[in-house]
Order: C-alpha cells, then sequence, then structure tokens
C-alpha cells in the first residue's frame, strides 16, 4: 500500500508539472485567495481516455491559465479504488478545490466529504455525490436525450424496434437511460437488447458485443448510445455487419473524431446531441473557483445542449469542433458559473 501511495503521489506530481504550474501573480479586483496567487486546483477524472475527456481537459487547461492557478490532472482510468486514492492524494498535497469527473457516487461520496472537512472546495461533473456543498456540473443529460429521440421518433415515426447501450451506475448514463425508457413507453417502442461496458478499449469490446446483439435481433433499426465511445464501437459493429442502411444511430456527445465518423458517406450515425466538452471543463474551473473564493455557485450548474444532425454537418460542411463552434454558437461558450473578476480564455 504504501509503495501505491508513493506511485500515485509521484503521478499527481508529473501531471502537476505537465500542467505548468502557471505563474500566480494574482488577478486585480479579485475576490482572495485570488488576489495573491498561489491557488491549488487538482482534476481526478475517472475515466483515462476518449476524445470527450481530452477536450474537456483542454478546457480546463485554458480556464486555469486564464486565472493563474497551479493545476493537477490526474486519470483513475477506469479504477474505483485508484480514484479514491487520487482525491485522497489531493487532499494531502492541500490543495484549495479538487474537481471530481465522473466515477460511482458510492465510491467517493466520503472522500469528497473527507476535503470538505478539509476546508477543500469540492465540485462534480456527472457524478451525483448528493452533498448541498457539492455543486453539480451537469450537461442536462435529460435534455440531450430527449433530443437526440426527438429526432429519432421524427425519422422512424412511433413504433420502431430499437436498442439501448447502457452500463448502469454511472450519473450521466443512468440520466439518458431513464428518458430512452419514457420514449419506450409513450412512442410504443420495442426495446429488443440492452448491452455495454465501461473499460479500457470501450469501442471495440462494444463493437464485439453489437454484433452479436444485431445478428440476433436483425429487426433492430435504431441504436440509442448515451455516450460517445459507444457510438464509435456500434458504428464499427455496423460497418463490419453492412447493415448502415438499416440500423442508425441515435448518440449524445460530440467531439472532432465523431464528426469525421458522422460524415463518412452513408453513415449510420446520424444525430447526437451534446455540449462542448471544452466549455464543461472551463465551467468546471469556474465553479470551484467562485467556491474557493467564498460564492457559491448553487448546486446545480446547467449548462444546456444542441442537437447536431448528419444533415446540419453535412451541409454547413462542418469537419471539426472548431467548425462547429463557428456555426453553432451554443458550442462556442457558456456564461455558467461566471464573475466579473474571472478572466476569459483565450
Amino acid at each position: 500500500m504504501n509503495a501505491l501511495l508513493k506511485s500515485l503521489t509521484g503521478a499527481l506530481a508529473g501531471a502537476l508539472f505537465l500542467a505548468g504550474q502557471v505563474s500566480a501573480a494574482g488577478i486585480e479586483g479579485a475576490p482572495a485567495p485570488f488576489d495573491k496567487g498561489d491557488v491549488d486546483i487538482a482534476v481526478v477524472s475517472f475515466l483515462g481516455s476518449g476524445d470527450w475527456l481530452q477536450a474537456f481537459e483542454a478546457g480546463v487547461k485554458r480556464q486555469a491559465d486564464a486565472l493563474g492557478v497551479n493545476l493537477t490532472i490526474s486519470q483513475a482510468r477506469n479504477d474505483n479504488d485508484t480514484q479514491r486514492s487520487l482525491v485522497e492524494q489531493a487532499i494531502n498535497l492541500g490543495v484549495d478545490g479538487i474537481i471530481i469527473n465522473n466515477g460511482r457516487p458510492e465510491v467517493l461520496k466520503d472522500v469528497a466529504q473527507k476535503a470538505l472537512d478539509a476546508g477543500i472546495k469540492v465540485v462534480a461533473y456527472d457524478v451525483n455525490l448528493d452533498n448541498p456543498q457539492i455543486p453539480q456540473i451537469e450537461q442536462s443529460d435529460a435534455d440531450m436525450a430527449r433530443l437526440v429521440l426527438e429526432q429519432a421518433v421524427k425519422d422512424k415515426g412511433d413504433g420502431f424496434v430499437g436498442g439501448a447501450v447502457y452500463v448502469a451506475g454511472f450519473a450521466p448514463l443512468d440520466r439518458r437511460y431513464a428518458v430512452w425508457q419514457d420514449f419506450v413507453k409513450t412512442h410504443n417502442l420495442t426495446e429488443k437488447a440492452v448491452w455495454g461496458v465501461v473499460n479500457d478499449t470501450v469501442p471495440a469490446s462494444v463493437a464485439d458485443q453489437t454484433k452479436a446483439i444485431l445478428r440476433a435481433n436483425p429487426d433492430i433499426s435504431v441504436i440509442f448510445t448515451p455516450w460517445d465511445e459507444f457510438a464509435k464501437g456500434v458504428k464499427l459493429a455496423i460497418d463490419e455487419l453492412g447493415v448502415a442502411k438499416d440500423v442508425k444511430i441515435y448518440g449524445v456527445d460530440i467531439s472532432t473524431a465523431d464528426i469525421q465518423l458522422m460524415t463518412e458517406p452513408d453513415s449510420a450515425w446520424v444525430a447526437t446531441a451534446a455540449t462542448n466538452a471544452a466549455v464543461v471543463g472551463e465551467v468546471s474551473v469556474r465553479a470551484v473557483s467562485l467556491a474557493i473564493a467564498g460564492a457559491f455557485p448553487g448546486q446545480s450548474v446547467l449548462l444546456q445542449p444542441t442537437l447536431v444532425t448528419r444533415d446540419d454537418l453535412v451541409s454547413n460542411e462542418i469537419s471539426t469542433i472548431e467548425d462547429l463552434q463557428q456555426k453553432f454558437p451554443a458550442f462556442l461558450k457558456s456564461d455558467a458559473a461566471t464573475a466579473s473578476w474571472i478572466p476569459a480564455v483565450n
């Protein structure tokens, strides 16, 4: 155990170095401690890979740079015990604030309270820690699922046969799947199968599962994928089976890699609903910074999603997130968790 903690401490220190330790000269007119500088924020993510996480961390770094804070970024790589240990290491390092990105509530509630007891401010993204002292950064998961499933009903009509990729126990997936279940009832849909896995090779694993599901259930015409890593796996399977004309993907989340998959000729991935992951990262840093400065940002810090269809991307010649931000202004920024003293990102 001592060896593990030593290793984790080293990993955190390495992440701090890579993040750059921005010069902490302080922000003129800002409340303490930002007026003097030398503020430390740790970001602990449950996941360890994927386009969404990369974009989220890029947004975190941009906002941290603008604020001049010292930033530690670490990933648990889908391991519950590692995530707990990383949060505990951040506490031991004496940071001012911790951003917890995803994870299992039952694993994190007590260690998050431990941080609060130590005087450290905590915000959580996509994991409900059920603590009134911890702001929840939310993408409005229900709205994302609703937007994309309304598009599915518009395209296919009521009564279609569908399936969903879903793993229970993750707050955003639970909220999105609940909307799917409501649509199944209200639009007379047939849910033929539910499958999924969360591991280090999600697309490949989900692709294998999906091929087996589609072979056993050739009448499935719609697959709801409440995470873009799921959608990638489903698309791999559909392409390999050659059934893109018969089975369509309705997803959640978006990245440049996702856009490229959606705009491929005859792509089965026809719609997604999302917020900008980089903007989520920026908002998370602003929210924890407000808390550190004594200005509680609220129990829920909500970002509104946008529906993006394959037709939108193709007709507007959108091939990257940067293109999407230019042509869909909702992806460019959010006014959530702002204050006059918080500098805008570059």
